[in-house]
């Protein structure tokens, strides 16, 4: 289900479940590269020791970014959990199109790039600042969010953005949480609700999922 606010131009509603098959795709093909070039890094050097290469620091030296590819690798198997926790969320809040999504600044961390947004409606004030994650695992900033943002959740807490015509997905926490605590003491209980049920009313996306607040 996809919302907008009334009298805006808002792009064709997003299917959710097309969503999260197209990221959890993107993150598997992300995996499968990975896994092929460490396994061509490897491979190469035991073979030309095989074929009776001599034993030098040339064989050993493609073993080195190998190991180094296979760590951040290892890293990157925690976007299938980010892409779990947005499925929850999506699960339990509609999309709302917004038509503003400003990116501050950007963070490279072993579980990806951590970008700081904020992401409003022209016209509306006080949107806080967050931090996103691309759900499947990609670094570089999607391409398309300067027309509007899809977005699922309670910012107050956190939630999931959705770019229309990619469908690249990043999942949101509050960038202070403790500076949004008041706006969640006055969430009422059915908001509160909702969020735990969506698995948003805590401070948890600290390693692995290192949204750090």
């Amino acid at each position: 289900m996809s919302e907008s606010p009334p009298g805006t131009a808002t792009p064709e509603a997003v299917h959710v479940e097309q969503v999260m098959k197209q990221n959890y795709i993107a993150l598997v093909k992300l995996l499968a590269v990975r896994i092929v070039v460490i396994a061509v890094l490897i491979a190469v050097p035991m073979a030309l020791y095989g074929a009776g290469a001599p034993n030098s620091l040339f064989l050993v030296l493609p073993v080195i970014p190998a190991m180094f590819l296979l760590i951040l690798t290892a890293y990157r198997l925690w976007a299938g959990v980010r892409l779990a926790q947005c499925r929850k969320v999506l699960l339990h809040y509609p999309l709302q199109f917004h038509t503003r999504v400003v990116k501050k600044s950007s963070l490279w961390t072993e579980y990806g790039t951590v970008f700081e947004v904020k992401i409003s409606t022209r016209g509306e004030h006080g949107a806080p600042l967050m931090k996103a994650i691309n759900a499947a695992g990609r670094r570089r900033w999607p391409e398309g969010t300067e027309n509007g943002v899809w977005v699922a959740g309670d910012l107050a807490f956190g939630g999931v953005m959705v770019v229309p015509g990619s469908n690249a997905m990043l999942f949101l926490n509050p960038a202070d949480w403790d500076k949004l605590a008041p706006r969640r003491e006055e969430a009422g209980p059915e908001r509160i609700a909702r969020a735990e049920q969506a698995g948003i009313n805590r401070r948890n996306w600290r390693k692995p999922i290192l949204l750090r607040g």
